[in-house]
């Protein structure tokens, strides 16, 4: 207990004996006042510091369980649909930066675009193989989406909103495909 806490919760203490007694004088009032004051503080103090911890130990920017997230590094659940495997998002900082820096270790990596680069997200994705197989549907979660496919050629189909767009792409063993889909629209 501090100082200030303990020299409160006497004052405190004092001034309820004394007011049980009727004798509270104008010196003691201002005593206690000042210790209610000095207690607030505390309080606050105590929870704002309380709150930090919370913060440090399972919360903030950092945090690796964000949204389900059981990955680490901001990085969004990964899904699978079959014998892909997939993640999207980035609407959050910590979200896009995870999904940027993770794009060079995926075969494949999506990106959607409004009006003035506006990122975009429940953008309908479905991508075919060669034989125009469907080996993926979903939504995307977020302006990024990670894909892991095997090499080969894909069709990805994106619709935002009324306006489907497709892009062939070409996975390699080594992966680094890229597609990015722009609308006009919003």
């Amino acid at each position: 207990m501090t100082k200030t806490t303990k020299a409160a919760i006497e004052a405190t203490t004092e001034s309820n004996t004394e007011a049980n007694t009727g004798a509270l004088t104008k010196h003691h009032r201002s005593a206690v006042r000042k210790a209610s004051i000095a207690l607030l503080a505390a309080v606050t103090t105590f929870g704002m510091a309380g709150g930090a911890f919370a913060q440090t130990v399972g919360g903030g920017t950092s945090d690796t369980s964000s949204a389900g997230n059981t990955n680490g590094g901001g990085l969004p659940q990964i899904q699978t649909q079959g014998d892909v495997s997939f993640t999207s998002g980035g609407v959050g900082l910590d979200e896009s930066h995870a999904l940027i820096r993770e794009q060079a270790h995926w075969p494949l990596s999506l990106r959607f675009t409004g009006p003035t680069s506006d990122y975009l997200s429940d953008v309908h994705v479905r991508i075919a193989d060669a034989k125009n197989a469907e080996v993926l549907k979903t939504d995307a979660m977020g302006p990024y989406m990670l894909v892991k496919l095997p090499p080969g050629h894909y069709t990805v189909y994106a619709r935002y909103k009324d306006s489907e767009k497709k892009q062939g792409v070409t996975v390699a063993g080594n992966g680094g495909a890229k597609a990015d889909f722009h609308w006009s629209m919003q």
